[in-house]
């Protein structure tokens, strides 16, 4: 698989995050790691196209369906992009809520390019805007950029894109992409900023390096179900999730 990298190179990291749990299956892998920081991030590395964006109006961990949840929502109205194929998970294209929209600001948006194997995160507000190979082969879920390439300008980005309670300790979620063209979906089951979230996922040692990446909603709505493993944020019902298939 191809993937859009950025040119600049990340930064070492020389510390490896402790291992607290590590399994894998035929298409997927599952870790836990702890940070020198304290920070416990779990994470699902899978390929973008066993992943679907899914409405269920519900806990993530009762969905009975692997993944974590998406993007930001108010009631039953999506405010990050969650669109397929140019459908939006939540209701019709154009129509106010449905997922074709990131509310009131352009914001980092991971997409998935079926048609060219392609992943890249561009930042957009509508689902108009994003640029891919066939509208009737990927899928885009909104977000907050984390320019993981660029240490330099991404607090600056996030808080353009309104990254909300960046500074605030909260439960993170995020999903990044590698240079081999697999998704990694993380969750923190500890409290930290975005900024310690960012840097703990830095940290990761990886034999693909990570390449790009989206803050998803976080605090109460930080939640993951695998196999045995349960992350319910504070228990709130959540509109929108990332299910794999």
């Amino acid at each position: 698989m191809v993937v859009a990298a950025a040119a600049a190179v990340l930064l070492s990291r020389t510390e490896e995050p402790a291992v607290i749990d590590a399994f894998t299956r035929e298409s997927y892998s599952y870790r836990s790691i702890e940070t020198e920081e304290g920070i416990i991030l779990h994470i699902i590395k899978t390929k973008p196209e066993r992943l679907r964006l899914v409405v269920i109006g519900g806990n993530v961990t009762a969905s009975g369906r692997p993944g974590i949840n998406g993007g930001f929502f108010w009631e039953g109205h999506l405010l990050s992009m969650a669109v397929e194929n140019d459908k939006p998970v939540n209701g019709k294209p154009k129509g106010y809520g449905s997922g074709w929209f990131n509310a009131k600001y352009p914001r980092g948006t991971f997409v998935y390019d079926g048609a060219s194997h392609t992943l890249s995160v561009q930042v957009v507000s509508s689902a108009d805007e994003v640029q891919v190979s066939d509208r009737s082969d990927y899928w885009a879920q909104g977000g907050i950029s984390m320019n993981l390439q660029r240490d330099d300008i991404w607090k600056q980005a996030a808080e353009a894109e309104k990254l909300p309670f960046g500074g605030d300790k909260r439960l993170r979620t995020g999903m990044v992409y590698d240079e081999e063209g697999n998704v990694h979906l993380i969750v923190s089951s500890v409290k930290c900023s975005a900024e310690q979230f960012r840097s703990a996922i830095l940290e990761l040692k990886e034999p693909d390096s990570l390449v790009e990446g989206v803050f998803l909603d976080g605090d109460g709505s930080s939640q993951l179900l695998l196999e045995n493993v349960k992350l319910t944020g504070d228990g709130r019902p959540v509109l929108q999730m990332i299910g794999m298939e």
